[in-house]
């Protein structure tokens, strides 16, 4: 089944809002073999809606919204989806009483806003979807020819569960055939720019069109952390399509595993420290450009504090001075941002904290401080273990880009060093 997804609201359109909705929606009916194939976004404008919808429906017939089914002057969604099936909105006693009900338990000193009432205005002929998860009720709303549309709140916590209690059995019941599904894997590199990952895979690496591997779609995903490979199989039956998917996946892994470090949603992070876990080491890290972005991305998996020690945020020269024992003649003579103080600082903070591992960035993040010789996006990090070494790195984007490739940089050096032993 194909379907199309319209969210609703300024909000949205101006950016203030980011759509998680979509994303939400997208993958809940992809694991359940519908997809969506076409999403759109409007504002709280009755003509706007009403159009998006109209079109919609005369390309899929099946469409969902998200958003405009408040109380408020901006919640406009029911009114406008109403007149494009000529129905007439009717207030619903019962849901008018149960909404009444549950304002008087949640507020009990204050009375009934008289604009809450709206909520209760149904289209007529409309199926209700109840909603657990908030007072908003959804509305499903079919014309003679089958043609559908289910509206739901665009609240996130309310809309996941409508989704999944009541607008996903709703679109299951309609399906005809053997049930498929629009299943996803991903290949999580870093370290190599998009068009690199292209050459070296070179045309239809999967399989030539035509064949099982080489009929799955293969997107490049590039990003802060790197770039993700993508591949989709769709309307193939469950087991079929894991398949297919890990199939292709280990083939990807196989040209590219240098690069790979997981699968799907693997945070570099947590694949480190499961790295030093499993080899008894503690880490500890010392930041100049980064400002504790590193440790930072450490100390958000759970669990990290079994293997990392902590960091010092050397900013200042004179702090990487006391606090970490880099040489200020070397500071003078290379510049903060050089080989031997990023040497320095990863060796301090060793030595320092008693970890196994330590790992220094200094760098120069911008948008200013860049000369000729070193530029805005050159950095430089170390990692001291057995040994050490430092390596040169000149990313782009503006200053918090830089900062997070610089992080993911780091992560992505202990990981081939301690991959290396």
């Amino acid at each position: 089944m194909q379907v199309e997804l319209i969210t609703i609201g300024d909000e949205l359109l101006l950016g203030f809002t980011i759509d998680t909705n979509a994303a939400h929606i997208s993958r809940t009916l992809a694991a359940a073999g519908v997809e969506i194939v076409r999403r759109t976004t409007v504002g709280d404008e009755p003509e706007k809606i009403a159009g998006a919808v109209r079109e919609a429906l005369e390309r899929t017939g099946a469409v969902i919204t998200t958003g405009g089914l408040g109380p408020t002057s901006d919640d406009l969604t029911k009114p406008a989806i109403a007149k494009i099936f000529g129905r007439e909105m009717k207030l619903d006693e019962a849901i008018a009483t149960a909404l009444e009900h549950r304002w008087r338990a949640r507020f009990p000193n204050s009375s009934f806003p008289a604009t809450n009432r709206t909520q209760a205005e149904i289209p007529e002929g409309a199926r209700i979807l109840t909603n657990r998860h908030g007072s908003a009720p959804g509305i499903w709303l079919e014309d003679d020819k089958g043609r559908w549309v289910a509206m739901i709140p665009g609240v996130p916590r309310e809309m996941r569960g409508m989704l999944a209690e009541e607008v996903l059995p709703a679109i299951k019941s309609r399906s005809k055939g053997a049930e498929s599904v629009v299943l996803s894997g991903t290949l999580r590199t870093t370290g190599i720019a998009e068009s690199a990952i292209a050459e070296l895979l070179g045309q239809n690496f999967l399989g030539e069109p035509g064949t099982e591997l080489g009929s799955l779609p293969l997107a490049y995903l590039p990003g802060v952390a790197g770039v993700d490979l993508r591949v989709t199989a769709k309307g193939l039956p469950r087991a079929r399509a894991e398949k297919l998917v890990q199939e292709a996946i280990l083939k990807l892994r196989s040209r590219v595993s240098a690069y790979a470090y997981g699968e799907d949603d693997a945070d570099l992070a947590a694949v480190v420290l499961e790295r030093l876990r499993s080899l008894g080491l503690k880490l500890a890290v010392a930041e100049s450009c980064t400002g504790g972005m590193l440790g930072e991305r450490i100390t958000s998996i759970p669990g990290s504090s079994d293997v990392f020690l902590g960091g010092i945020i050397a900013y200042h020269n004179d702090v990487k001075v006391k606090a970490l024992g880099v040489r200020a003649e070397d500071i003078e003579r290379h510049g903060a941002v050089s080989e031997p103080v990023a040497l320095q600082m990863a060796s301090g903070v060793r030595e320092r904290t008693g970890a196994d591992v330590g790992v220094s960035v200094t760098g120069i993040a911008g948008p200013g401080g860049g000369t000729p010789d070193k530029p805005v996006g050159l950095v430089w990090i170390s990692v001291h273990g057995t040994d050490a070494k430092a390596r040169r790195f000149h990313v782009f984007g503006d200053r918090a880009e830089i900062r997070q490739r610089a992080a993911q940089a780091a992560l992505e050096m202990v990981r081939r060093a301690l991959s290396n032993g």
